[in-house]
């Protein structure tokens, strides 16, 4: 991970415009064989095994798209804008309906507000972002009912109505809200006996991931819990300074690009856990163990860090 950020932030941003497309396309490649090769977990079929590397193509494929989506919404500007809005929606819908077969709902989820960011900052026409919201607004029930698979459908019941099933559905969240209350205003201390973790409360597949943020504010309480936002918010805060001092559109529209998703990231992770939004499986950056994903986050740091460090290098001609 910090080979792969400091190799990126050496690297002039602007010439992602050779390599963005190739990573886009390997990306839909290795989705495509995950549909068939791929191996199962959680009910979703979205990891791929290659020899010694494990991975989940789904998170190549956003760092990727989100790089031929500033590479296109910065040399397409003079398009029309509702055509503009059209090709860029099919350039993300491509990887979204791959994830969306594995079943990897939570990686789709976190497309949509990276989505809108590039879309708004690029300049569409507001009108355009307000409909579009209005018609995802208005089939939500639809794709509640129908489109989801039963799992799905009981994470959602777990979250409306998390008394229902304490003993399944809701199981994990109600055991991670115990783990957050149980850690107090201080925490129970690192590696703490007879806590949520250590007695099996929590999946101990998942809490690495999934519920990482529950353990720490276990251990490390209220205190260590909002320090820990209080980090990643100086982080964010740090790309969107980068953000206003990019050197032209294509910086300014990767760093929105890699801001979003990190926001999203934490805003989904840090949310499932303390029951106010349904659970996804999204993990937490650079937090979560996990190691494609860590890769892609550096990556993407990489490519801000490149933004700042070449801001004020001359733009060749196209």
């Amino acid at each position: 991970g910090v080979f792969a950020f400091m190799v990126t932030s050496l690297v002039h941003y602007r010439w992602i415009r050779w390599g963005a497309l190739p990573m886009y396309l390997a990306g839909i490649v290795f989705l495509i064989l995950t549909k068939f090769i791929g191996v199962k977990v959680y009910g979703a079929r979205s990891w791929l095994h290659l020899g010694p590397i494990n991975f989940q193509p789904a998170q190549l494929a956003v760092v990727a798209g989100i790089m031929v989506l500033a590479l296109f919404l910065t040399q397409f500007r003079q398009m029309h804008p509702a055509l503009r809005l059209l090709l860029s929606g099919a350039i993300a819908g491509a990887p979204c309906l791959l994830i969306l077969m594995q079943p990897d709902l939570g990686e789709v989820i976190i497309w949509v507000p990276v989505m809108f960011a590039l879309w708004f900052v690029a300049g569409l026409p507001l009108r355009y972002l307000v409909c579009i919201i209005l018609i995802a607004i208005a089939f939500i029930p639809i794709a509640i009912n129908f489109g989801l698979k039963p799992y799905q459908q009981q994470r959602i019941t777990a979250f409306t109505h998390p008394d229902i099933d304490k003993q399944g559905s809701a199981w994990a969240i109600n055991q991670s809200l115990i783990a957050i209350g149980s850690g107090g205003w201080s925490g129970k201390g690192f590696k703490a006996p007879n806590t949520q973790i250590e007695l099996g409360f929590l999946p101990a597949t998942a809490v690495h991931n999934d519920y990482i943020f529950s353990a720490v504010a276990e251990q490390w309480g209220f205190v260590g819990g909002i320090i820990l936002i209080g980090v990643f918010a100086l982080l964010l805060i740090t790309c969107l300074f980068v953000a206003f001092f990019a050197g032209d559109q294509l910086g300014l529209l990767l760093v929105i690009g890699v801001t979003a998703l990190i926001f999203t990231h934490i805003f989904q992770n840090v949310g499932m856990t303390i029951a106010m939004l349904p659970i996804t499986g999204v993990p937490l950056p650079l937090i979560s163990y996990s190691g494609s994903f860590v890769l892609v986050i550096m990556f993407g740091l990489g490519l801000v860090n490149s933004v700042w460090i070449h801001r004020n290098v001359p733009a060749q001609r196209d």
